[in-house]
């Protein structure tokens, strides 16, 4: 029995082309299951024959692929986070109930909430053979790129049980503790004598997959069952190969989904229609917000116009969100709060109702009054300039993610009626990594990971917290978003203070302090809830995640869930 001391709701290349399609060429045909009513995620697959269908994946479009299998890396593989490496638990972004138990078995905090004790699975074994036990979770939690700030200790009191010592309360971090901490084997990693370059081209973990030798292309790996996987005496994984194939951009993917070549993919497609209609599976989970990235404090080494609050506050008043929604993302968005709370889920700790949803038109009367009594003047070119110096920033998109490059173009335009000039330039896949996690930008459309629980905290203290950010140019630490560089001693202190309570009354009078700061601040300035799209082939596997059934969050590219969701499929042709 899973048992916590709080309450829980989990909630709810053109060039590559030709190449690819010969890549994936052959892929049909194997054996069919002779039990196709099994439930993902509740029963297990029986009764299912060795299939040689491989299931072929978009590993997004991060080309030349580069192989790296390090969880701690910011340019790890998809395949490296579920599918090879689990944490404990996996949380349910996009569902509801208690977390599904992994390596973990339950836990339990101390009524001071400074201790956790975990109770692990026996008779688990890693990829090469050697035993897991409770050291190996022992010693990634005391791991120098895993280890919480707040960790004091972390031991084994026996095979099967580890306790974690924090130096205050840490009830509110949960998910952080038990879901994005990824296991990693002691016996492979403390010979490792660089982990920060280390590209662990020989995965050992103990998820459903282990990565096939001699896989790794610029276009595409394979990872194919792992025989030692817990469950592979009862049928898991049915699914004995699964290709990951990196491509340019949305339209390339979208092309080969509907020529049946690609069998799982989250992306954007502004036409769901033309993909339904072929009778591919499709799902759209709306969880995750839209922003824009500022890289925001100049004491940490940001520059530009940026940096300054007014012309943030200015910005976040001159776009039109209705209007970005409705052309970028074709109406599948929804709208965001400014304090991050994910509207309608997370209403209960929205702390002042004039926070509740970002102005959703465009108010150039309103952008020029707040910049105006900064001490900004337009020009005779209609830019406001300030000390000689113009407005003038560039907003970067990856190329190929058409909806965020359409929506950077209509902000580009909305802000230019309001006298501020962005340009709005495309970049490639690694630049854009390599500009976020670096603080090397002004402007940049990008996502904020949503909580996987009912709670915004995890935005709170992975994207907000001063402690979890580093000065520009210096990469951030494994697991922390922070890419605006902000820092607020206030942020900070209610942040900590609200993971150190049990009680929802206190830790929503820490959150009125967390969100006082970030709507007035906007370090991520909100556009909207981003659509979630998912598509998947429902002729030749079953068990997938469904809008009446969404027993794990459904895109490829879903961290721990992907490794739960291939676990569970079944190949049916």
């Amino acid at each position: 029995m899973i048992r916590s001391t709080r309450r829980r709701s989990v909630v709810a290349a053109v060039a590559l082309a030709s190449g690819v399609s010969l890549l994936l060429a052959g892929c049909g045909g194997g054996s069919k299951a002779t039990d196709t009513s099994t439930k993902a995620g509740t029963e297990k697959p029986t009764g299912v024959a060795s299939s040689t269908r491989v299931l072929n994946v978009w590993a997004g479009s991060m080309t030349p692929i580069v192989s790296n299998f390090n969880p701690f890396s910011p340019n790890v593989l998809h395949a490296a986070m579920g599918p090879i490496y689990e944490p404990l638990f996996a949380f349910n972004k996009a569902g509801s109930g208690d977390p599904t138990p992994l390596l973990g078995e339950s836990y339990e905090f101390s009524a001071d909430g400074k201790q956790l004790t975990i109770k692990v699975r026996s008779g688990v074994t890693w990829s090469d053979g050697q035993p897991f036990t409770a050291k190996d979770v022992a010693y990634t939690y005391g791991y120098a790129f895993s280890k919480p700030s707040y960790l004091t200790s972390a031991k084994a009191t026996d095979d099967t049980t580890v306790v974690l010592t924090f130096d205050s309360p840490q009830f509110t971090n949960e998910f952080s503790l038990l879901g994005t901490t990824f296991i990693i084997p002691e016996h492979i990693w403390k010979d490792v004598k660089d982990p920060a370059k280390f590209t662990n081209d020989d995965p050992i973990g103990t998820g459903p997959y282990v990565l096939k030798k001699g896989s790794v292309s610029s276009q595409a790996y394979t990872v194919v069952a792992n025989p030692k996987y817990r469950d592979a005496g009862q049928g898991k994984p049915a699914v004995k190969t699964v290709r990951y194939v990196g491509l340019d951009g949305n339209q390339n993917a979208e092309d080969l989904v509907k020529q049946g070549k690609i069998d799982w993919t989250g992306m954007f497609v502004p036409d769901v229609d033309a993909v339904t209609s072929l009778g591919i599976g499709y799902v759209n989970t709306p969880q995750d917000p839209t922003t824009i990235y500022t890289c925001a404090n100049a004491d940490e080494g940001c520059k530009g116009a940026q940096t300054d609050k007014a012309v943030r506050q200015a910005l976040n008043v001159a776009i039109d969100r209705k209007q970005i929604n409705d052309k970028a993302f074709k109406g599948l968005g929804a709208t965001v709060s400014p304090t991050f709370a994910l509207l309608g889920r997370d209403d209960a700790w929205i702390t002042d109702d004039d926070w509740k949803e970002s102005p959703q038109s465009a108010d150039a009367a309103a952008a020029a009054k707040i910049l105006e009594a900064a001490g900004y003047a337009k020009g005779s070119d209609g830019f406001y300039a300030k000390d000689g110096k113009t407005v003038s920033l560039t907003l970067k998109s990856p190329s190929g993610w058409t909806d965020y490059n359409q929506a950077a173009e209509l902000i580009a335009s909305q802000a230019k009626a309001a006298g501020i000039k962005i340009t709005a330039s495309t970049i490639s896949e690694q630049e854009y990594f390599d500009a976020r996690g670096s603080g090397s930008f002004e402007l940049l459309m990008g996502g904020v990971v949503g909580t996987s629980v009912a709670d915004p905290f995890q935005i709170y203290k992975d994207w907000f917290a001063g402690f979890s950010t580093t000065k520009v140019g210096t990469p951030l630490k494994a697991s922390t978003w922070n890419f605006s560089r902000y820092a607020n001693a206030d942020v900070d202190a209610a942040v900590k203070a609200a993971a150190a309570t049990n009680d929802d009354a206190k830790r929503k009078e820490q959150y009125a302090t967390v969100q006082k700061n970030i709507v007035d601040d906007l370090p991520y300035i909100p556009v909207i809830i981003n659509a979630t799209q998912t598509f998947f082939d429902q002729k030749d596997f079953s068990g997938w995640p469904t809008q009446d059934d969404l027993y794990m969050f459904p895109p490829s590219w879903g961290s721990v869930s992907s490794g739960v969701i291939l676990a569970n499929l079944v190949p049916l042709s």
